[in-house]
């Protein structure tokens, strides 16, 4: 229960931090600007991996879990269980925002400015990257898996800097999942569901042919 609730906090602090920072920004007509947004996923997301590391493995994303899984790294009959405590973790964290920002209409959900399509592979990609950074440090070298916060926090923010106005650099299903369904934007939430998936899976067979 220890791991359980450690994916839960974490992907709370997670989805609170970096879709509040989105909602603030338009509560606040721009105050954070789309660089504070970015610099504010990454580093939420070093600070719970340091946080949460030793405890559950930090994962905090369904997407990771099941790449985990799919690598071999990680119990088949764990991956229910982690993916309820990250969904858990995201709804309550979605559930307060809306308490605090009851008039905001989209309460951070991820959503496409162009086609879906484009987003759908760009989200994709976006995830394939970050998989790989995580593969790669957390079961590298002694010194790279100190690193590993730094490095994958870095991922995110570099990914949401640049994605993140054509498809919000989802990268994970629980994030987009809860602000789509208590803010009813479900035209587009298929993309933010599969196409994580697809990438981290993806990377893990480069992964697993590489090592």
């Amino acid at each position: 229960m220890k791991k359980y609730l450690s994916e839960l906090i974490g992907t709370f602090v997670l989805v609170f931090c970096g879709t509040g920072a989105i909602i603030i920004n338009q509560e606040t007509d721009g105050a954070i600007g789309h660089i504070g947004i970015a610099i504010t996923v990454g580093l939420i997301v070093t600070a719970m991996i340091y946080a949460f590391g030793d405890k559950s493995g930090a994962h905090f994303n369904p997407a990771v879990t099941i790449a985990f899984s799919l690598a071999g790294l990680f119990k088949v009959k764990e991956v229910a269980p982690y993916i309820i405590s990250q969904v858990a973790g995201a709804f309550l964290a979605t559930g307060m925002l809306k308490l605090l920002f009851p008039d905001n209409l989209n309460l951070g959900a991820t959503l496409p400015s162009g086609t879906q399509l484009q987003s759908f592979i760009l989200e994709i990609i976006l995830a394939f990257i970050l998989m790989l950074v995580i593969l790669f440090t957390s079961q590298g070298s002694k010194e790279a898996g100190t690193m590993a916060g730094i490095a994958i926090g870095g991922t995110v923010l570099l990914e949401a800097m640049f994605a993140g106005p054509i498809s919000g650099a989802s990268m994970n299903p629980a994030r987009s999942l809860a602000p789509a369904i208590i803010s009813g934007n479900l035209d587009s939430l298929w993309i933010y569901i599969t196409a994580p998936i697809l990438g981290v899976a993806i990377a893990t067979l480069v992964w697993k042919f590489i090592k």
